[in-house]
Parts: C-alpha cells; structure tokens; sequence
C-alpha cells in the first residue's frame, strides 16, 4: 500500500482568506500546494508547531485525501489513520485523552471498527466532546481522511480567562491589526476595548509598539480585560482606562485607533447608536495621527458608511465577513479600514 499524500488543511473565518494568505507568505518554510474557497492546502511538513504560531487562523488538520478513502477503506487499512494519530500525539501527546470520529455512519460496522482501533492501539477513549478530532469525509469529489491538530481550536487563546458574550474572535482582532501598519507604527489607540483582545493580540504581534492603550466605560468589561492582559503577561505593556467616549478623553495621538464598535448592545433608538458613531469618528478625527489607520469592526455598515462620508476620513479597504453565532444564525460583520482623505496639518 502506497503511503498516503499528506497536506495540512487550513480553514478560518469567512472572509478573511487574504488576511490568511498575506501572514502565510512571512513564513518562508511554510509552502501552499492549494487555495479555495474555504480551506488553504499547505505541503505537509512534520514540524507541526509551525502552523500553531499562525494567528488568522481558526482550526488546521493533517488530511490525506483519495478517491478510496471511504470508511470501508480506511477500516481495512487502519495504519493510514494511525499514522496520523502519531504525527499528533507525537506533537503533544499529554494534550489528547479522547477521541471523536465525524463521519456518516457512524453507528456502522466500519466506522465502529475504526474506534476499537483508536481504543486500542493508541489508549484514547471515545468521547462526543472530544480532544483528538478525527473526520473521514467525501468533499469535492474526493474522500477526506483528516485529524486537527490541536485539542483546542488555534482561535482559542490561551489568555482567554473567560469567554464574554458578544467577545471579538481573536483571529479577527488579529485581521483587524494586521491592517493598521502596526509594523511602521509606534503608538495604538482601541476604543470600546472590552475584554482587551484587539489590545492584546497587538501586543503579542507588534512588539515594536510603545504606547498601548485601550478604554471602556464598563466595569465589568474592563476588569474581565484586567484578567485577560495579566494571563498574557503584558500588564506592563497595555494600559487600560475607565473612561467614556463622550467626555471626550484626551490620551495624546495615536498612530492606529481600532474599535469593535458596540453593533451588538442593547440601544433603546437607532438615533443613539448613531450619536454613539457620530462621536467615535469625531473622537478619532482629533485622535489619529495625520498618516494613521483607523479600523473598525461592525455590522452596522450602512449607518457607518453614511457618517464616514460626511467625515475628513476615506474608507481604503473593506472585508466582509460571514460568522455562525451560538444560535447557529448567521451574521454579516465588517472590517473597514480608514485613513484621512487629505492628512490634516
């Protein structure tokens, strides 16, 4: 039996392909064999760590894909799938107690075959909310053998002391910094920072950033923040402020200023939500320095296209984005990203 063609499948946020594209290409060792739609294809490579420091990126397997990979096949020929368990566990075997297979039929004599296997050869103990993640699957023509990676989604931060309702994702606070030239910038400004994951994300990917600051006027908000920056180690790194937009803060200026603009919070009228954004662009106008990036994350993009063009500032970029909430409703976000139509003096 021939030894099966490995990649590693990469899948991330609807939308977000460029900004996936764009940090794959900073890593020279790291190859792309295949791009679609939805999933990025890199050549297999046994340094597995290397696609865990990747940060757009929402969860990445080890597939091998073939017209006779059906589940029969692979219960006849188990050591395909064992080798992929062993590239994992030998990664980080400590992390992996369970496992869950996702196929169609599960319940059949094949399928049941393969988990006695995994039982009994690799110690591992089937589980519906599984660490080791196995699927055989038929997608575009073909049949897919695959196993992620990790126990834990890659999106999943480690300095996530909580998760807060209505949180930003952090591969898309990740999208979100990667458009601000935070490379050529010094200072970095996030409004409404809630849970501080835009701040933190800048932090652990902008190291030559000096001045990180971040404010909201929600108690709650800011001492969950609190939790999450010590988690990261950068409580001397990120200052963190109770203040409220519309007394107007004065911090200085800032190179960057990004917001995860309060789409989703209950407002009584629509006429507040606009005062809100109203204010937010007009803070920022005196805020940004002359050749700097604003970037702002929202779902309200009609009421914010209107305000913008009645501002000093350009749109020079958009990303729209498709995310399934926990209700399995499907929202529309997006990423705009300014700067000022003439720099002010």
């Amino acid at each position: 039996m021939n030894q099966p063609k490995m990649q590693i499948k990469l899948a991330f946020i609807t939308g977000l392909r460029e900004i996936v594209l764009q940090e794959i290409k900073k890593y020279s060792d790291l190859h792309i064999a295949t791009v679609t739609e939805n999933y990025i294809f890199l050549n297999f490579d046994e340094d597995l760590n290397k696609i865990t420091f990747l940060r757009s990126i929402s969860r990445a397997f080890i597939v091998a894909r073939d017209l006779r990979y059906t589940p029969r096949y692979i219960s006849n020929h188990k050591s395909l799938l064992g080798n992929l368990i062993l590239l994992i566990l030998k990664n980080n075997s400590s992390a992996f107690k369970t496992f869950k297979i996702s196929c169609a039929g599960s319940d059949s004599s094949e399928v049941r075959s393969i988990a006695n296997y995994i039982q009994n050869t690799h110690g591992l103990i089937e589980k519906e909310s599984a660490d080791l993640k196995i699927h055989i699957v038929k997608t575009d023509g073909t049949w897919e053998l695959g196993v992620e990676l990790t126990a834990r989604p890659l999106s999943s931060r480690d300095y996530k002391t909580l998760n807060m309702g209505g949180a930003m994702n952090p591969t898309i606070a990740f999208a979100v910094n990667s458009l601000c030239q935070l490379e050529k910038a010094s200072s970095y400004l996030n409004i409404f920072s809630g849970s501080a994951t835009l701040l933190i994300e800048a932090a652990t990917s902008y190291p030559n950033l000096k001045k990180l600051v971040g404010f909201d006027n929600d108690k709650e908000s800011i001492t969950l923040a609190i939790q999450n920056i010590k988690k990261a180690g950068l409580m001397r790194k990120i200052q963190l402020l109770g203040k409220d937009i519309f007394d107007n803060p004065d911090l200085g200026k800032f190179d960057a200023i990004t917001a995860d603009l309060p789409f989703g919070m209950l407002i009584s009228r629509n006429e507040d939500l606009e005062i809100l954004y109203r204010t937010y662009v007009s803070y920022c106008q005196e805020t940004l320095n002359p050749k700097g990036r604003m970037a702002i994350y929202t779902t309200k993009d009609e009421l914010l296209i209107k305000i913008i063009q009645e501002s000093n500032f350009k749109i020079i970029n958009t990303f729209d984005l498709e995310l399934m909430t926990a209700a399995n409703k499907h929202l529309h976000p997006k990423i705009f990203v300014c700067a000022f139509e003439v720099s002010p003096r």
